[in-house]
């Protein structure tokens, strides 16, 4: 009986020992594993919430360079530094200058007209004035450029009271520039002009000529030429430069500051309906800085002088100028 009692025993403890093992051996689960998987997941999608919140950035599209504005400007000559520092000053500004050359006063304001070139630079007003009158043309001033005094140029004479009864004398043959040089000899003391002749006289307004001087006209470019089968010759400012001569040279020329010579201010021309165009305007403002201005100088051997003038100022004295020649012609 005894011996049965300790065999139950010891079988008690055997089955209790092995339940307490096989307790150990299974997973325990107090939910930190579910607290761990649920912290991954939410780890993932704040992540993911992220990424999609963040900005993409985009690569910085490179722009494409401008195209420079061509801008055909007419002339009457280029020779010198002014012409290629002003193309030079304006590509700076994504324009583009193209100089087409002309070797008569005509042809330019009609190349303009007919929009073969888009500016002009080689005329004063009182040129213009005359050819809009002429041609029925509306050519207006979008900038001043110079002013180049008119002078009495000999290669045979140092003084005019030298000039010889008989003498020929070269002028322009254009009205305007052929008005002013009458006016310059008028000036120097060799002939006398009607009363009243206004700008644009002609050989026909000459009422006293006491040397009896021949009045020989031929085109303003071809005045320096004719100097050495003339006793002198009329040659405006920006000619005689290109040709070598300086205003010293000249034996009697007229005042380039005086008011009388507000009508022979040099421009910058264009059809009217394009006189606020801003590439334009930009060209015409370039002739009046300062590097511009001393090449001016040295291309004209001090000949010409740069002259700012309102574009208002220039428009008035186009109109006068106009008025006049329209009230000349009713009379």
């Amino acid at each position: 009986m005894r011996k049965t009692f300790v065999l139950s025993l010891l079988l008690v403890l055997v089955v209790g020992l092995l339940t307490a093992c096989g307790s150990k051996n299974e997973p325990t689960n107090n939910g930190d594993d579910a607290v761990a998987s649920s912290a991954a997941a939410s780890a993932s999608d704040s992540d993911a919430s992220k990424a999609a919140a963040a900005p993409v950035k985009e690569e910085p599209k490179q722009e494409e360079p401008k195209k420079p504005v061509k801008v055909k400007v007419g002339v009457t000559g280029s020779d010198g530094e002014t012409w290629p520092l002003i193309k030079k000053k304006a590509a700076e500004h994504d324009i583009e200058i193209e100089l087409v050359e002309f070797s008569d006063y005509t042809l330019p304001n009609l190349a303009l007209a007919n929009k073969e070139v888009d500016l002009n630079a080689f005329q004063h007003l009182a040129f213009l004035s005359q050819f809009n009158v002429e041609h029925n043309l509306n050519i207006v001033p979008i900038g001043s450029t110079v002013v180049a005094p008119l002078g009495l140029y000999s290669e045979k004479y140092k003084k005019v009271e030298d000039i010889p009864e008989g003498a020929k004398i070269a002028i322009p043959n254009d009205p305007a520039n052929q008005g002013r040089g009458l006016l310059v000899l008028q000036q120097a003391g060799l002939l006398k002009l009607k009363e009243n002749v206004g700008l644009y006289g002609t050989p026909d307004d000459i009422v006293d000529n006491p040397r009896k001087l021949e009045i020989v006209a031929v085109v303003a470019q071809q005045t320096p030429r004719v100097l050495k089968d003339v006793a002198g010759s009329i040659i405006n400012g920006g000619i005689a430069g290109q040709a070598g001569l300086k205003l010293s040279d000249a034996i009697f020329h007229d005042d380039p500051q005086a008011e009388s010579t507000r009508p022979y201010i040099n421009v910058f021309a264009t059809r009217a309906e394009d006189k606020d165009n801003e590439t334009y305007r930009t060209i015409a403002k370039l002739y009046q800085e300062a590097d511009v201005i001393e090449t001016v100088k040295k291309d004209t051997n001090g000949a010409s002088f740069v002259t700012d003038i309102p574009v208002e100022q220039l428009q008035s004295t186009l109109d006068q100028l106009i008025a006049d020649i329209k009230d000349g012609a009713d009379k």
